[in-house]
């Protein structure tokens, strides 16, 4: 198509436009205009690798408006956070644009976003990428907007590629959208945190690049305003000392990142008993209060939010002044994404690296959940296949060795691969054949090491860390900042006053967490030939019990770690523990004190569970009652259905403890070292309330959770 004598008319249009959306004084970049020239004029296909703050977002809404004055249909934004979107609809409307979006949390709003739709009145509809395999919106939705949009949008499109950063098993659906769509609708691919490898897998994934031509535009990643900086400490305390003294330093408001959810709570409690207007932020949080909480961030109502990476993409606000990272992200990718939210609209923002020697560990537990074997990926299969009916993913947990969380992420590539379908009431076997692609996990696999190892090299460099970053990005113009604190010589102090180090040490050492009781029993028991359905019965419930910390603790977890991880020998409860455990029970605000105590048999840790147990019944002048049965040691269960089975026939009550459990007058005290699933507790309340007890009241010195 020739387009020599509309081109000037349709740049100038453009840059009308991104005036009304950016302000009077805002002009189109060279590749933004050379992106929207392939867009709008030509109808290419397009991958847009630019850094946070470049506008990729202008991009796709100028070629929105242009494409919308040329009679197209609408644009359709697959994008992957909530924040996301709403920071786009606002953006938008400053445009004159109209947007409206489908997710999990408008449902009630589906049915009249649809109708503005077909009606021709919404120019951009931005959906999750979970949406697109929603049964309802795949079979009903999906078919019109694919034969009638106008422009295709994939944002933050890094997150299709691999088992780590950001990825998203949905996003691996748009090769089926692209595939749908009719001949000359342009697709507009961006992400600021792509390295060749990533942007190769991108392409391939996405299947834009075979035989269309697809323009790339990769720009330099530089951030002027960023100070980058590593302070490295010598432990929890110091690290978290070092940011209570440091923050108030700190420019504006900003985000504090940790690589927990436990931790972003300790972190934020600790704060704001020092004083500091901060809230926690995690992909556990209630989604008003994580609205609330952003914008409380953004109208500097707060000085931080302690978040997990659940606060990355899309979150936009120009004057974020630092970052602070209580350690360290498991690749330049990730780090770089995180500390892009910061300096976008001033001069000088602060970015600080607080490593962690637990940062490994975190690592290698993340990396514990890529995608499962072979023959965990065939059972599912199997118990689909022989299924007479389909099956949710809770009635599918029996039959395979996988938490609900791995299991969804197979089912979706299982589905975006043909081999399964999700329907009305959970998911099918489609009988097509399905081959295991070892080759591509192992590749990840190795990809990943490197990048873990790449991660430790940019705490470790001399250099610059603003080019270390971009090498890592494959960025071709990398090159030293000159602004950094290798660069300047300029290195945070890591000297903290004896004040903060001492009420540090003084809340990290406060023992204590609550652990709330299971209240039901799994989907798909009847299965595993154990009669145990729907609400544990009232009777038959522990109440809410009390650990002496999580393992994931920024205070207690290093020292738990150390006294139940795999290596650690079995001994009896050290004296510090035990007077740490004792503090816990007497602030206990249980309803009735326990009369007697009862523990759970330990295979690994006997000496430990029995000390405890005896010296918990004798300091609280208890009547200790014994011990639960147990047939052997537990076998490694991925799931709550199976865990449940195997106490089921394993865990019993020796007749002795029932008859003594009979007589008590009062609740009893059940011990053990570490609650993980929390079944064994809820299993052993179970049969001490049968016995007759009274009252359970689970206690553990951790809890995984």
């Amino acid at each position: 198509m020739d387009t020599t004598d509309t081109t000037p008319a349709l740049r100038t249009r453009a840059e009308t436009l991104l005036r009304a959306l950016a302000g009077d004084d805002a002009a189109l970049r060279e590749d933004q205009w050379t992106a929207i020239e392939a867009l709008v004029a030509h109808h290419r296909r397009a991958l847009v690798v630019q850094r946070t703050g470049w506008g990729k977002s202008a991009v796709y809404f100028l070629a929105t408006a242009l494409l919308r004055e040329q009679g197209a249909g609408p644009t359709v934004i697959v994008s992957p956070l909530l924040a996301l979107m709403r920071n786009q609809i606002s953006a938008a409307a400053r445009a004159g644009i109209h947007a409206a979006t489908i997710n999990s949390a408008n449902a009630q709003e589906w049915d009249q976003v649809q109708a503005s739709v077909a009606a021709g009145e919404v120019d951009v509809l931005l959906v999750s990428p979970e949406r697109l395999n929603n049964p309802d919106f795949r079979d009903s939705v999906l078919p019109k907007l694919t034969a009638s949009a106008g422009l295709l949008v994939v944002d933050e499109a890094h997150c299709i590629s691999d088992w780590g950063h950001d990825f998203r098993p949905d996003y691996r659906r748009l090769r089926t959208l692209l595939g749908d769509l009719p001949e000359g609708v342009p697709v507009l691919a961006t992400t600021a945190t792509a390295n060749d490898r990533v942007a190769t897998d991108v392409a391939e994934q996405l299947g834009i690049g075979g035989e269309t031509d697809t323009l790339v535009l990769r720009g330099p990643l530089d951030r002027e305003s960023l100070r980058l900086a590593v302070a490295e400490l010598p432990s929890d305390e110091a690290r978290l000392a070092w940011l209570a003294e440091h923050l108030a330093e700190l420019p504006g408001s900003g985000i504090i990142y940790t690589l927990t959810v436990a931790a972003a709570h300790d972190v934020a409690a600790l704060l704001s008993d020092r004083g500091y207007p901060v809230a926690a932020y995690t992909g556990k949080t209630d989604p008003a209060d994580r609205q609330a909480a952003e914008d409380d961030l953004l109208a500097n109502r707060v000085k931080a939010l302690v978040a997990t990476s659940a606060l990355g993409m899309g979150f936009d606000k120009p004057d974020l002044g630092f970052v602070v990272h209580l350690g360290a992200p498991s690749s330049p990718i990730a780090y770089y994404q995180q500390v892009g939210r910061a300096g976008r609209g001033v001069e000088r923002a602060e970015v600080v690296l607080l490593p962690g020697r637990e940062d490994k560990a975190i690592w290698a537990y993340f990396g514990s959940l890529a995608f499962p074997d072979e023959l965990r990926v065939t059972q599912v299969l199997n118990a689909l296949a022989y299924a007479d009916r389909p099956l949710s993913t809770a009635a599918l947990e029996p039959s395979v060795e996988l938490s609900r969380s791995r299991l969804e992420m197979v089912l979706k590539v299982l589905d975006v691969d043909g081999a399964v379908r999700r329907v009305r009431g959970g998911w099918e076997s489609t009988g097509q054949p399905w081959e295991y692609d070892r080759e591509r996990y192992e590749r990840v696999g190795v990809a990943r090491a490197a990048e873990q190892e790449a991660m430790l090299g940019y705490i470790r460099t001399t250099g610059c860390r603003m080019e270390y970053l971009r090498r890592q990005l494959d960025d071709p113009e990398a090159a030293p900042c000159g602004r950094c604190d290798n660069c300047t010589g300029e290195h945070w102090s890591t000297a903290v006053s004896e004040e903060v180090t001492g009420a540090t040490r003084e809340r990290l050492d406060r023992p204590g967490v609550e652990v709330a009781p299971r209240k039901q029993w799994p989907s798909g028991m009847s299965g595993l030939d154990v009669p145990l359905s729907g609400r544990i019965k009232a009777g038959e419930q522990a109440e809410p019990g009390q650990v002496l910390g999580r393992l994931t603790d920024v205070g207690w977890g290093g020292r738990l770690r150390e006294l139940l991880g795999p290596g650690a020998k079995d001994a009896e409860v050290p004296d510090s523990v035990f007077d740490a455990c004792v503090k816990v029970l007497a602030g206990w605000q249980w309803a009735q004190r326990p009369v007697a105590v009862v523990a759970i048999p330990s295979a690994t840790r006997p000496q430990l569970v029995d000390s405890l147990a005896l010296r918990l019944a004798a300091i609280g002048r208890l009547d200790y009652l014994g011990e639960l049965a147990s047939a052997g040691p537990p076998p490694r269960q991925a799931n709550s259905a199976q865990r449940l089975a195997d106490l089921w026939r394993r865990l019993s009550l020796p007749e002795d403890v029932a008859a003594s459990v009979a007589q008590c007058r009062g609740p009893v005290l059940l011990v053990d070292d570490l609650i993980d699933t929390g079944w064994t507790m809820t299993l052993a309340a179970r049969l001490l309330r049968q016995a007759g007890a009274e009252g359970v009241l689970p206690f553990a010195l951790a809890t995984t959770a």
